[in-house]
């Protein structure tokens, strides 16, 4: 089974940067699809970033501000985020899709990390 082991998170004031890694190991990790996702307090968990056949795709929310990166060699990918706000205060995961192709929804994702909290003050 694919494990996926996040780091990075934390607190920084808004404006500030963050960069989230997350390794995974158990499998051929140039075939996975990766994705993040995060979770607001009482809310579903929704779509930020991925990077799979499809190419990389961003959220709305996001675009211009985070960027998503992977290092096959390394076995890691990571979210760049910039320009932070107090909006973005959340539980961000990475997880690993099995088809490669980095989907939209949470449902198409096999494997999760354990989630690193990101806090943005104002």
């Amino acid at each position: 089974q694919e494990q996926l082991v996040e780091s990075g998170g934390g607190l920084v004031q808004a404006g500030g940067s963050l960069r989230l890694s997350c390794t995974a190991s158990g499998r051929t990790f140039s075939d996975l699809g990766m994705g993040w996702f995060r979770q607001f307090s009482g809310k579903e968990r929704e779509f930020v970033a991925s990077n799979g056949w499809r190419g990389t795709n961003y959220a709305d929310s996001v675009k211009g501000r985070f960027t998503l990166s992977r290092d096959n060699a390394k076995n890691t990918v990571y979210l760049q985020m910039d320009s932070l706000k107090p909006e973005d205060t959340a539980l961000y995961y990475c997880a690993a899709d099995r088809s490669g192709g980095g989907w939209y929804s949470s449902s198409s994702y096999d494997y999760w990390g354990q989630g690193t909290q990101v806090t943005v003050s104002s």
